[in-house]
């Protein structure tokens, strides 16, 4: 693990930031309308995970300042997230908030394993299909989680929303100067104060806190039987917020053209859910929407708008708490549903692209879409994307594999052509003519490449099976590695 400092190129970003007020005003609009945002998303995921808003507050405030400084993608912002909530929440239902916090620390720790474990690495056999997935499947819950606020609610908010989007789509055309978010939100809650519109607000979401987070330790006994308890939990939060947060930073590469660290993200993630632990709060990770909202939506590109979203959050919480409460949830949700349709990749779903891509990328994009809206966990349906693009995958490459058979001055000569691996190879077996062949068989393997142990045992029982008939069998043409890897397993695999 490396020490904790900015390359050359991020020193030379930020303090061009710092010595530019035009640059710095965008770095801290960028972050307060990250962090007005923040608060009743915040608020929400606390009640689904069972515990106070004040816990989900803190975890924002630490999560955001720790990477901040650490983390090796920047602007991206990291808070208590739904995703990891959903992990958690039965662990607070059964054993109550006090197994909550070490649980986070764990989480934290596994996180800096993984890092160090090169767990980051794994980001490049993710394929394109399932990223375009994810980022749909991204677009349709945010859109989708605003859904609970414009149900049931006042008429007010129908129109408000309106206005907001307008507002968000149209003030960028007059100046760049105001992030477009930030004047939605400011208009909304004047009309709604000063015009005593009576709608839903972010104070109807939850208490805010009054006090700064302080440090504390964990008040359960630290043994065996608590980490029985815990660990099954922080794993699933360590695998849960990483996959997240990288995924995430991935696409703030790709919208930035900007170059990350995902090595040095993975255990600034870890290390902020550490810190976040001791000081009260639950687990996070990165955060895609309000991403979304600091990077595409304000223009946010350095760590300044990270940390700024972090103190903003903890600052208007506790500072200005009453004023925040009086802001309309129907700005917020006018902002989301901006933010959900500028992240959809559009062009996926356009007649012309689906008619030219193969039906299992479509498909690929689509099981991870699907499962992804539906279970409300980026994770799970990453997953199920990753291993229906894997299954797609071998049987595509298992039907290259041709066998040609021919005879030869009294030699049945067998040329195999196409990677040999479990996939391809289960059926080797049934394409040789055992009664029929002469005494002597040769299989050329020298266009063939040999991957698994499936292989080597298939050529083992063919061989075994001519043998069975008095025949001899000479496999030739393997590659050197190919050749190695047989030598070393054949016979051994019974």
């Amino acid at each position: 693990m490396s020490a904790v400092q900015l390359t050359p190129l991020e020193r030379q970003s930020v303090w061009r930031t710092l010595k530019s007020p035009r640059l710095l005003k965008t770095e801290l609009l960028a972050g307060l309308v990250v962090s007005l945002a923040l608060i009743p998303e915040v608020i929400a995921f606390t009640v689904i995970a069972g515990v106070d808003p004040r816990v989900g507050i803190f975890a924002s405030f630490t999560m955001s300042v720790v990477i901040a400084f650490t983390g090796g993608r920047p602007a991206m912002i990291s808070a208590a997230a739904g995703a990891v909530a959903l992990v958690v929440a039965p662990l607070v239902r059964t054993y109550g908030v006090e197994y909550l916090f070490p649980a986070v620390i764990l989480a934290g720790v596994f996180q800096v394993l993984l890092a160090v474990l090169g767990v980051a690495k794994l980001l490049r056999f993710i394929p394109r299909q399932v990223m375009i997935g994810f980022v749909n499947g991204l677009a349709i819950s945010i859109f989708l989680a605003q859904m609970p606020e414009l149900i049931d609610v006042p008429w007010a908010v129908y129109p408000l929303v309106l206005v907001g989007i307008a507002i968000v789509y149209l003030f960028p055309k007059l100046t760049s100067a105001i992030p477009a978010p930030l004047v939605a939100i400011a208009v909304l809650t004047a009309v709604t104060v000063f015009a005593h519109i009576m709608v839903p607000t972010v104070g109807d979401q939850g208490e805010l806190p009054e006090s700064l987070p302080v440090f504390s330790l964990p008040t359960v006994p630290l043994n065996l039987e608590t980490f029985q308890i815990i660990a099954p939990f922080a794993v699933a939060v360590a695998f849960v917020g990483l996959l997240e947060s990288l995924l995430t930073a991935k696409l703030v590469d790709d919208i930035t053209d900007t170059p990350s660290n995902k090595t040095r993200e993975s255990w600034a993630q870890g290390a902020a859910n550490i810190v976040t632990g001791f000081f009260g709060g639950i687990c996070g990770c990165a955060m895609i929407g309000q991403t979304m909202i600091g990077v595409k939506v304000s223009g946010g590109r350095t760590r300044i708008s990270t940390l700024f979203a972090g103190v903003f959050m903890l600052l208007l919480a506790v500072v200005f708490g009453d004023v925040v409460a009086q802001i309309p949830m129907a700005a917020l949700v006018a902002v989301m549903v901006v933010v959900s349709v500028a992240t959809f990749n559009w062009h996926s779903i356009r007649p012309s692209t689906l008619r030219m891509m193969p039906k299992s990328e479509t498909f690929v994009m689509l099981i991870t879409v699907a499962l992804t809206v539906a279970t409300n966990n980026l994770a799970i349906g990453v997953g199920a994307g990753i291993v229906a693009a894997m299954v797609l995958f071998a049987n595509r490459v298992a039907h290259f594999v041709t066998v040609e058979r021919r005879i030869e001055d009294g030699t049945a000569i067998y040329t195999v052509t196409g990677e040999l691996f479990f996939a391809s190879s289960n059926d080797l077996y049934t394409q040789f003519n055992y009664a029929e062949d002469p005494q002597k068989i040769v299989i050329d393997l020298s266009a063939s490449h040999v991957w698994d142990a499936s292989t080597v045992a298939a050529l083992d029982s063919v061989t075994t099976k001519y043998t069975g008939y008095g025949k001899t069998v000479e496999i030739r043409g393997l590659n050197e590695p190919s050749a190695r890897f047989r030598n070393r397993l054949s016979g051994n695999l019974d």
